[in-house]
């Protein structure tokens, strides 16, 4: 009977804590951006190591091969934080999907910069000082992952999570602008296709 009292309360325990973590505020809202991020990162992480390692592999000790591995993982993992965030981080369904989405582009267009330039000046500059001399069992490629992974965590956290909670998946003054935008390219785009068909 104390047993099935005991798994009784952890199991209510449990709901609640998970209920917590889903739906709760403040800190809540901060573990949820951070298990976001995650996914985000790793998805970047992942797609950017390929691109360094296979796919720009020729361009051999050139700064242009992190910076363009950097570029391709960053566009993925944007893509993907903007979807994980809009759903289940701040679940913005009150926010207009054009104002979020103009919104998040300024905010990411300013992380993907931040990350770009700080992985790239980084890791040139570790790499100049040939940190994998000094420490023998850090290979070149492993300043790489150290530049990349240190960047990112900061701007992760000194940047994204708190314009996204308190710009992009927020209500503000700036929405009835964005949408205008959006509206303006959609429609700009509506008559220029228009315009094409009606010459055939």
């Amino acid at each position: 009977m104390t047993d099935t009292r005991q798994n009784g309360a952890l199991r209510r325990a449990a709901s609640k804590t998970a209920d917590k973590f889903l739906h709760g505020k403040g800190i809540f809202t901060f573990l949820r951006s951070s298990v976001s991020s995650q996914i985000a990162s790793w998805t970047d992480m992942g797609v950017c190591f390929v691109f360094y390692a296979f796919v720009f592999l020729p361009l051999g000790g050139s700064p242009m091969r992190s910076f363009l591995a950097t570029a391709v993982g960053l566009v993925v993992g944007g893509v993907v934080n903007c979807i994980v965030n809009y759903k289940f981080t701040f679940r913005a369904e009150n926010c207009p999907i054009k104002a979020v989405a103009v919104k998040y582009l300024l905010i990411w267009a300013g992380s993907f910069v931040l990350n770009l330039v700080g992985t790239t000046v980084l890791d040139h500059t570790l790499q100049s000082l040939e940190i994998h001399k000094l420490i023998s069992w850090i290979r070149p490629d492993g300043v790489f992952a150290f530049s990349r992974l240190a960047v990112s965590l900061i701007v992760s956290l000194a940047w994204n999570f708190i314009l996204q909670k308190n710009f992009v998946y927020a209500t503000s003054k700036f929405d009835p602008f964005a949408i205008a935008l959006v509206d303006w390219f959609s429609l700009k785009k509506k008559n220029k296709t228009n315009s094409n068909s009606n010459v055939k």
